[in-house]
């Protein structure tokens, strides 16, 4: 993510990942780095850094093949005090840090009856801003299909591209019936609660714990 747009402060990663491995970066080149380009999705992965010495950076040398995937819950209830609209804010971040590290990028939506595919594992292109300008929020809540897509593609484009670095963000308020049948992600993931107002639920936690991946709070992630 951009460093203008979040103020987080990550760790170094190690430029060497493998499948499935987030790069971890507690010691070597990465985390002796002090300049370049911050590793955002590594770092928010790392939870809230509080100096720059745990900021994670980016290396210069041959690394792997990284692909994001990000899967958005885009459903009425993230209408609910501008969850969406600020997500919005984190994702431009996100699809602007994965265009200048040359990152393949998955994009799966769930709003309506339905998840929807909006890209599957192409470089990050700035045609992604105006898309983003234009997601609304409407219709059920589909997150659970779209988890279990997710989870199967990532396996199917593991076998095919067994050196990729994979990762996954999670964005959702948590608002779900049920989490009966979740699986968790074979990759370091992140899940984003965008769950706001004075009533919470707070199932946004739980679904982190069902999927193996990290957590984090849409109000946390600190802003330029």
């Amino acid at each position: 993510m951009a460093k203008k747009a979040l103020s987080i402060r990550p760790r170094p990663a190690d430029a060497r990942p493998g499948k499935g491995h987030l790069e971890q970066g507690r010691q070597g080149a990465a985390r002796a780095a002090s300049a370049g380009t911050v590793d955002w999705p590594a770092t928010l992965l790392q939870g809230r850094p509080r100096q720059r010495d745990d900021l994670r950076w980016q290396q210069r040398r041959s690394a792997a093949q990284q692909l994001w995937l990000v899967v958005v819950d885009a459903s009425a209830s993230t209408r609910r005090h501008g969850a969406l609209a600020e997500a919005k804010g984190v994702l431009a971040q996100v699809f602007d840090d994965a265009y200048r590290q040359r990152a393949r990028l998955a994009l799966l939506t769930a709003s309506g009856s339905g998840p929807i595919w909006q890209c599957h594992g192409l470089k990050a292109s700035a045609a992604l801003q105006p898309w983003l300008a234009k997601l609304g929020a409407g219709g059920g809540t589909p997150l659970l299909a779209a988890l279990d897509q997710a989870h199967d593609w990532l396996e199917q484009r593991g076998r095919r591209y067994p050196e990729e670095a994979q990762r996954c963000l999670v964005f959702t308020d948590g608002r779900l019936k049920s989490l009966d049948g979740v699986t968790p992600l074979a990759c370091p993931a992140l899940l984003v609660d965008m769950e706001r107002g004075p009533i919470r639920l707070g199932r946004a936690r739980t679904l982190a714990s069902a999927l193996n991946a990290k957590y984090r709070h849409l109000e946390d992630l600190p802003r330029a």
